[in-house]
């Protein structure tokens, strides 16, 4: 783990100017034209979470509900944390924000803490970052409705959700390209009637930000998956009803914890798995990665490593990116253990690395933009990275992994060009790319194939 770490280290800030310059050389190459989804999602990676911050509350021993940034963790957000974050190399924030426990009944939104959440956006804006901001949870006033679909509810939130995003819209209405809106966090939506209240749903959050002036009418929105989950984007589509009105200002979100027995299962605490036996799915994996596995330990993983990893961020490029419909990749993250005795604290460590290097490279090769999730909590276990307090870095095994498999993508080419799987070469016909020039058959990109044109993944 010593010459991983040290290695790692070596390239750490040559990826992160790598990145910067692959960013303004992408926004030279579309000024001249105007700019999709895919070149404003490219431009984003990689990205943050504030987490366990705006979205905080309600705290009832706090007083003022401004206050309750601080409720879930003990610092409160500042400009100079923010350029902080930006100088690591992150390109973008997502900012969980609750809105509705912070209104009155009539879901008007308290002038005071609108002020504040617009502070927090500026200070994102003037540090030249992408902003991603929803309502995030918030009481779960939508998100854990979706046990009653009757067309009464269906009706009563989706009027709440117009004048909540009304109000939020209109606020930001001279914000540009830096500031999306994403209209939920995660909905917990799996059955068809549930979906279908869902698509009400965000229609009803695309209008209320279209309607509501300014720059709202370009600007680019974030539906969420059902669940924000990979399998269920692949079997609903909530973004055709956008489509079909030709909104194409549109990207997808999903979020992504996979495999749970890795990134959340632990012994005790609020992810408690004291009944789970090995070998099941919610016993805790502490190793991750086929160079990982620790020999007589039973908390290897058996499920959900590299080409698991792979195989669901090709189902997104295929389902969406490739139809010009970027991902958000919302959240994502695993926990930083200590090891108990017995364990290897250093394939846990090469684990937790190799996980998120793993994650960021196979989103961004496949359209997804990766947004780290950051809690703050600087004490094992945990998924802080960035220590806000001392604006120094927490966990170099998380952001390397996620600088360094960013740096190691390549983000998708925009092109009318269909793609396909692949397209045997025959041999007297060899596959070339568009420098006329033979290429193997691991080779990414726009090929030629027998007199054919197309991606190659």
């Amino acid at each position: 783990m010593t010459n991983r770490n040290n290695s790692n280290h070596k390239h750490f800030r040559i990826a992160c100017r790598l990145i910067g310059m692959a960013v303004l050389l992408q926004g030279c190459l579309c000024s001249s034209r105007a700019q999709t989804a895919l070149d404003i999602a490219r431009q984003m990676v990689p990205g943050w979470n504030l987490g366990n911050t705006l979205e905080a509350g309600p705290c009832p021993l706090i007083s003022n509900d401004v206050n309750w940034e601080t409720g879930w963790q003990s610092v409160k957000t500042t400009q100079q944390i923010i350029d902080y974050v930006a100088r690591q190399g992150f390109r973008s924030v997502r900012i969980p924000c609750a809105w509705d426990i912070h209104a009155d009944a009539s879901h008007t939104i308290h002038a005071a803490w609108m002020e504040r959440v617009k502070e927090v956006v500026d200070y994102c804006i003037n540090a030249g970052l992408y902003v991603v901001l929803n309502d995030h949870w918030d009481n779960g006033w939508v998100e854990t409705s979706f046990g009653d679909v009757s067309e009464p509810t269906v009706s009563r939130n989706c009027e709440t959700m117009r004048k909540l995003w009304t109000q939020i819209a209109t606020a930001f209405a001279d914000y540009d390209n830096h500031l999306l809106f994403a209209g939920l966090n995660e909905p917990q939506a799996r059955e068809a009637q549930q979906v279908a209240a869902l698509k009400r749903y965000e229609q009803a959050f695309v209008q209320a930000v279209r309607q509501s002036g300014g720059h709202n009418a370009s600007r680019f929105l974030v539906l969420q998956a059902p669940c924000t989950d990979i399998d269920l984007s692949d079997q609903y589509d909530v973004t055709e009803e956008c489509r079909a009105a030709g909104d194409n200002r549109i990207m997808l979100e999903i979020h992504f914890y996979a495999p749970f027995a890795f990134t959340h299962c632990r012994f005790g605490g609020d992810f408690a798995e004291d009944s789970a036996q090995p070998g099941q799915w919610n016993w805790p994996a502490y190793y991750w990665g086929s160079a990982n596995h620790v020999e007589g330990s039973q908390h290897n993983p058996v499920y959900g490593e590299e080409t698991f990893i792979n195989q669901q961020m090709r189902k997104l490029r295929k389902r969406y990116c490739n139809q010009g419909i970027p991902v958000i990749m919302g959240e994502f993250g695993a926990l930083w253990r200590t090891m108990p005795t017995g364990e290897s604290q250093q394939q846990h460590d090469a684990s937790v690395y190799d996980w998120y290097y793993t994650v960021c490279r196979y989103a961004v090769r496949n359209g997804v933009v990766p947004m780290a999730w950051d809690t703050n909590n600087v004490s094992r276990p945990t998924m802080a990275i960035i220590d806000r307090a001392r604006r120094s870095v927490f966990s170099t095994l998380a952001l390397n992994g996620i600088i360094q498999g960013v740096a190691d993508a390549t983000w998708p080419i925009s092109s009318s060009i269909p793609s396909i799987e692949a397209v045997p070469a025959s041999p007297c016909h060899p596959a070339v790319n568009l420098s006329v020039l033979a290429v193997g058959k691991d080779y990414h990109g726009v090929v030629i194939e027998n007199g054919r044109k197309h991606f190659r993944h």
